[in-house]
């Protein structure tokens, strides 16, 4: 025990009785602490913003902003498509009634830069095949403000208007549309997960009572963290795609953090402590093993706060808060339950009616034989033993490590394979095609880009600034013209000191010609007065990764340093926290390539149902790779600490390999199975890049806890052998003084270090460091039973089936 555990178990041990001593009250202030938060989170979604993607302090947002104030014309976010349906849009009646509309569109509050092809003839305002014609506006305010305009003002443009039918689409109708589809699609996640996710809870535990404790552990957490965002709606922008991290890692995680603490309680329970004490205990173990977990995701997560995008810092704000109520939830709420229920915790055992026909039907079976091993009750006989919770991962563990290096090498290399297309990504920006193929804006959006010649509200923007002379400004025009890739360039359009450009790119909006163009437009000299700045769609993807590719080293940085001191604090081994770096990235390869594989390049478009565009949102890798990394450690930690906690104890190095996968795996399997269903749930949103992030993050939540928790590390432990927890004198030192594990507390180190106690009643000895409740459990038939009625995912102390598992994987 370091010399941290003894100094932090008082701090511990007055926690615990300040959790305990009133639990009512405890309880109670929850409820209206709760009640406040249902409140306060009322309408959140509809403060959030549908953007973020762009980098505020980038020269596209400069100049987008110059253009939006001095030209509103220049920057239409509003477009209105008329059909003229077999008549020409030259047609007087078309055109008349076109004139009114513009007229009356104009007249709308906060709407100015009205703009139309029967006023500026543009041809790039009319489709090719002169049957439709657009109005251009731009409104103006926030994103709040300009979806309320467009809810306002849309119902009285849209559809049949005399000659011509008007559709509504252009940003800020794409925006809006994608925030309403996203509320109704969260709002359908959480009634499909809620249900499924009990029903597994149910499958775990058996109790219906215990089932229902973590998942009200996530709604505390969930609606905290809504309030929390309405906060930080009144003083930044946060993005609506927020909510769905927050539903995700909140019923996540607080169904780990509670799987964790409700598994050690009951075993607590099984092993004869009474209720107050089993929680003391519980809280001394687990609950310092979900705090550290904890506060590993939150590190994860809060590296995105490096990024300038407010797409990517909401998911900070929403993540590092759901983490932190979750686990305060489940060290203070979750407690103060587990107090009042004491052993109706193991009420309403849905699994007892099959548990009582698999023993008839064993009993049938085995007949004599059977009831006379059942009576010797010697840990890991017969039948019992087989079936004993955790054997199986005990025999996985063992077979890994006789075969360290076949698993090693096979299944690093699937997973590097698994990972190889996204070799070939390509980047690029959300646009109309997130959206479901139905809606309307998204109609819009495709008719322009497919029956127009150029792209009204989708080119390049040059902007000139300074007191520059008529021969000035058709310098520089003629410098535009000239650069490769350029369609046509209209303008100067000047008002004072400021003019700008219009330059239509030959090439795909943000394709790699006209994010080269983008380049080349900046480096085009002019004349000493003018400053020139370019914007528009493809300016503001180039601003965006080289944003992204500034920031990235830093928060990779965050994220490997947090890590490597947080996992070196949790073991005090230099080599664990490497590996728990090097593995945690290698469980991250299987997403990546499903990124690239499934949705740039289109494959399952039609199963998924989505659009491919070619390229993958730049801000979703950073986003992901954060959010996956955290839960990876997650898992990380929960077995490394019973892995080091039995290391301590016995200083058996694949003996506590075995113990520790044996422990924990059917809770991280539990746990990961249960955040992938929520992932799932969300993953079936209508927006493509919900979609991405759901379905991407349930995978690498499953490779992790099945094939990189299960085969690699075992695998990689065994191959580097008592070196794995090697550190210098020096750091030795400094994790006797600051170190962190999952232990029990002073009181139960005296008790470990008094002399040996009697021998237990069918002579089995009990193993130096085990706990007395640890100790009824492992001879205690009724206990035993007992602690298989909780139908916890964990297994009881260690049997002599361990030891004989350990032995053979040494051979």
């Amino acid at each position: 025990m370091s010399e941290v555990n003894r100094s932090a178990s008082p701090q511990l041990g007055g926690w615990t009785r300040f959790v305990t001593a009133r639990p009512r009250l405890a309880l109670l202030a929850a409820l209206v602490i709760t009640a406040l938060a249902v409140f306060a989170g009322s309408g959140v979604a509809d403060r959030m913003g549908s953007g973020g993607w762009q980098a505020p302090d980038a020269e596209s947002t400069y100049a987008s902003e110059v253009l939006a104030r001095e030209f509103p014309a220049s920057q239409p976010n509003l477009l209105l498509l008329v059909d003229s349906g077999s008549a020409s849009v030259d047609d007087p009646d078309v055109a008349a009634e076109a004139g009114r509309l513009a007229k009356r569109l104009d007249a709308e509050p906060g709407v100015s830069g009205v703009g139309s092809y029967w006023a500026t003839r543009s041809p790039a305002l009319r489709s090719e095949d002169g049957h439709e014609a657009i109005i251009a506006a731009r409104i103006g305010g926030d994103e709040k403000t300009a979806g309320e305009t467009l809810d306002r003002i849309a119902p009285d443009f849209a559809g049949e208007r005399g000659p011509v039918t008007v559709s509504v689409g252009g940003p800020v109708a794409v925006q809006h549309e994608m925030q309403t589809i996203i509320q109704e699609d969260l709002l359908r996640a959480e009634l499909i997960a809620l249900p499924v996710t009990l029903i597994l809870l149910v499958m775990v535990f058996g109790s219906a009572v215990a089932a229902l404790l973590p998942l009200g552990v996530g709604i505390v957490a969930i609606l905290g963290t809504n309030a929390v965002l309405r906060g930080l709606t009144e003083l930044t922008d946060v993005s609506v795609f927020a909510m769905n991290l927050t539903t995700a890692l909140g019923l996540g995680l607080a169904i780990d953090y509670a799987l964790f603490i409700v598994r050690r309680f009951r075993e607590e329970l099984a092993g004869g402590a009474d209720p107050r004490t089993a929680v003391g205990t519980t809280l001394r173990t687990a609950g310092r093993t979900v705090l550290f977990s904890a506060l590993t995701v939150a590190v994860s997560l809060s590296a995105m706060l490096v990024f300038p995008q407010y797409f990517l810092r909401s998911f900070a704000y929403a993540g590092i808060a759901v983490v932190l109520l979750a686990a305060a939830a489940a060290l203070i709420l979750l407690p103060a339950a587990l107090v009042l229920l004491g052993h109706r915790i193991n009420s309403l055992d849905l699994r007892r009616v099959f548990r009582r026909r698999k023993k008839r039907v064993t009993g049938a079976a085995g007949g004599v034989q059977s009831e006379g091993k059942a009576e010797a009750g010697a840990p890991g006989a017969g039948a019992d033993a087989d079936a004993s919770p955790g054997r199986g991962w005990a025999r996985l563990a063992a077979l890994v490590m006789r075969r360290a290096p076949v698993f090693a090498i096979v299944t690093t290399v699937g997973l590097l394979l698994l990972g190889l297309p996204f070799l070939g990504v390509k980047f690029g920006t959300a646009d109309d095609r997130q959206l479901p193929a139905g809606a309307e804006s998204r109609v819009v959006q495709e008719h322009i880009r497919d029956g127009f010649p150029g792209s009204p509200g989708g080119g390049l923007e040059v902007l000139a600034e300074g007191k520059g002379s008529p021969a000035d400004h058709a310098e520089l025009k003629g410098r535009i013209e000239k650069l490769p890739g350029v369609l046509r360039v209209e303008g100067p359009v000047a008002e004072g000191s400021t003019a700008y450009y219009n330059v239509l790119p030959g090439g795909e909006a943000v394709g790699e010609a006209t994010q080269q163009l983008v380049r080349d437009l900046r480096a085009v000299p002019s004349a000493s007065s003018l400053d020139v700045s370019v914007t528009g769609t493809a300016a503001v993807l180039v601003d965006s990764k080289d944003a992204i590719a500034d920031r990235l080293p830093w928060a990779l940085a965050i994220i490997v340093v947090v890590t490597l001191l947080l996992v070196f604090l949790l073991t005090g081994s230099v080599l664990i926290p490497l590996q728990a770096v090097v593995l945690n990235a290698l469980s991250l390869t299987a997403m990546f390539g499903a990124l690239v594989w499934v949705f740039q390049d289109g494959n399952l478009s039609g199963l998924l149902g989505f659009t491919s565009t070619g390229d993958i949102e730049t801000t979703l890798p950073v986003l992901m790779f954060c959010v996956a990394f955290g839960l990876s450690m997650d898992y990380g930690v929960f077995l490394i600490s019973r892995m080091k906690e039995e290391y301590d104890r016995t200083g058996d190095h694949e003996h506590s390999v075995t113990f520790g996968l044996r422990h924990t795996g059917g809770l991280i399997t539990a746990a990961a199975v249960i955040l992938a269903v929520v992932m799932v749930a969300i993953g079936t949103s209508r927006v493509t890049s919900t979609k991405m992030l759901g379905l991407g993050i349930a995978l690498a939540v499953l490779m992790d806890a099945m094939v990189v928790r299960g085969l690699l590390v075992p695998a990689v432990m065994k191959l580097m052998g008592r070196s794995t927890w090697w550190a210098p004198a020096p750091l030795r030192a400094f994790h006797r003084r600051f170190g962190l594990s999952e232990g029990e507390s002073a009181a139960d180190v005296a008790a470990a270090s008094a002399p040996a106690p009697a021998p237990a009643p069918d002579g089995a000895a009990v193993p130096a460091g085990t706990s007395a409740a640890a100790s009824a459990a492992a001879h205690s038939p009724d206990a035993a039973q007992s602690a298989d009625a909780a139908g916890g995912v964990e297994a009881g102390p260690e049997t002599a089936a361990d030891t004989d598992l350990a032995k053979s994987a040494r051979r």
